[in-house]
């Protein structure tokens, strides 16, 4: 895979898949770019609008528009390049107008973000072949929009959207969760993310975290399948002890209790 380095500004590719450098650069162009995450975090300055970007959250970086970026860590991107919008067909050409007249991050659903990495499987495996390049790239626009009104849009001011945190959280309950994750999917920084969401929920991110993970413990014991063990497991706890004494100053009496009375 190239790395940014590598790359050929003068003549970038339909869509590319880019592996940032660590350290911030800054540049601009005379043609638009969406970009979109597929592995790592990375941050994004689209003139003066900073934000985080991770997998399934993107941008769109307009003509002209003066921009910095760099990954946190290791973070591969997908980008789209729009060299000359007169180029393509009319109908792709309104649909890229649409998605133009939106904000600058947006944020995939599940169902998106699945076809988009089939499709980035085929550009890694054939990255100079500029007739799939520009396949694909007239196929993410067209899936784009077909899912727009699912885009998650972010602005100052605007009250987190815990539908889509409580599904982050889900989907990664067995695992550590940081607020940084967190921040992330709100497009946000983490002590700004830890100031809204205590004012919003009422609770810090890390106490509504356990709350989830004491939740889903709960129902794991009512349907008696598991073990403590393993449930301790899947609600995200590598030590059963750690999850008996979270469980009980939590809910108020002790798993084996809990399940006795279930």
């Amino acid at each position: 895979m190239p790395t940014f380095d590598e790359l050929h500004p003068e003549s970038p590719k339909p869509a590319q898949v880019i592996t940032l450098p660590s350290h911030m650069d800054r540049h601009q162009h005379d043609y638009t770019q969406i970009v979109i995450g597929l592995s790592g975090r990375a941050e994004f300055d689209v003139e003066g609008e900073v934000n985080l970007i991770g997998p399934g959250q993107g941008c769109i970086v307009r003509a002209s528009s003066e921009h910095s970026f760099g990954g946190i860590g290791a973070s591969d991107i997908l980008v789209l390049n729009f060299l000359d919008i007169s180029q393509s067909d009319s109908s792709v050409a309104h649909l890229l107008d649409d998605l133009l007249s939106e904000e600058v991050y947006f944020q995939l659903d599940f169902q998106i973000q699945q076809l988009i990495q089939m499709l980035v499987q085929e550009i890694k495996s054939s990255p100079d072949d500029l007739l799939l390049c520009r396949a694909c790239q007239d196929t993410i626009i067209a899936l784009l929009n077909r899912h727009i009104k699912k885009f998650e849009m972010y602005k100052k001011g605007h009250r987190l959207n815990m539908e889509l945190i409580d599904r982050y959280i889900h989907q990664h309950l067995a695992s550590k969760i940081t607020v940084s994750d967190l921040a992330a999917c709100s497009f946000l920084g983490e002590s700004q993310f830890h100031l809204l969401f205590k004012a919003q929920v009422g609770v810090t991110p890390h106490q509504y975290v356990l709350m989830k993970r004491m939740e889903d413990a709960k129902r794991l014991i009512k349907e008696g399948q598991y073990s403590f063990g393993n449930i301790a497991a899947m609600v995200g706890f590598s030590d059963q002890s750690v999850f008996t004494h979270s469980f009980t100053r939590i809910i108020g009496m002790s798993p084996s209790t809990f399940r006795k009375q279930r």
